[in-house]
């Protein structure tokens, strides 16, 4: 039996080591949020975003991503169909610099030049850490927001945050080793300052004037707003989303055939 056990071990790491395999790509794409400036269109496209991977393909159906991604979102009132975000008349733009790790579940087996099935369709679930740095452009000049302290905050928040990530997406071996994945990431920020935007108004109080620039950019409303009374969504947290095309390279050893 004893014999019988160890035999089944090495069976199984012998299997393992066989089917590992190491990947690397690029990928480009488009970028959105969802927040206080779009609160309902979770398809709302505002930027782009590029991105390198490195990948360790466990077996046929299980992988981990590790990726290093750049991207820029943004959101304008103006552009709203909704009339009281027009009169609100905000606006924002900022890049974002995300780490990421994140499992990949593969619907069928796959494996480049090893596997039968050239193509499948998969989930991924993780985590980032993400920098944002929330800008606005008033009278042709571009400040940062979150020195500003436009919703009276006794502290600036922090400019970066942890991500929960979720997706989908579908790979595709188009010729040898190489790869071509389209997939769709959507990361569950635990900040609800990407926009700069989260609560009420702030009193004039809170501001060195009412001339001031904070002050300026805390109210840019086509008809001031009260302070007190809102002015982002009041959700608790903003989510932002990936669409990426990716070009990827397989290492196949001769261990990885079966």
């Amino acid at each position: 039996m004893r014999k019988f056990l160890i035999s089944l071990i090495l069976m199984a790491i012998a299997y393992g080591v066989r089917a590992q395999t190491w990947e690397v790509g690029a990928s480009a794409g488009l970028a959105g949020y969802m927040g206080d400036l779009n609160p309902n269109n979770p398809l709302l496209v505002s930027g782009g975003a590029g991105s390198i991977l490195l990948k360790r393909n466990f077996d046929e159906y299980f992988s981990a991503r590790l990726s290093l991604t750049a991207g820029t979102i943004a959101g304008a009132d103006s552009l709203s169909g909704n009339r009281q975000f027009v009169n609100r008349n905000l606006s924002f733009k900022t890049s974002l610099q995300e780490v990421s790790l994140v499992g990949e579940v593969n619907f069928m087996k796959y494996i480049p030049s090893v596997t039968t099935n050239r193509y499948t369709p998969y989930l991924f679930i993780g985590g980032a850490l993400t920098h944002f740095n929330p800008q606005a452009t008033y009278q042709g000049q571009t400040y940062d927001l979150q020195p500003l302290k436009t919703e009276g905050q006794a502290q600036p928040y922090k400019t970066s945050t942890v991500a929960a990530i979720y997706g989908a997406g579908i790979k595709f071996n188009f010729t040898d080793s190489w790869n071509l994945i389209a997939d769709i990431g959507y990361r569950y920020a635990f900040t609800d300052y990407l926009d700069d935007v989260s609560g009420l108004y702030a009193p004039v109080s809170s501001f060195s004037s009412p001339n001031s620039i904070a002050f300026k950019l805390a109210d840019r409303g086509l008809t001031p707003g009260f302070p007190g009374t809102q002015r982002g969504d009041l959700r608790p947290h903003d989510t932002y989303f990936f669409i990426n095309l990716t070009l990827s390279f397989t290492f196949i050893s001769a261990k990885c055939y079966y």
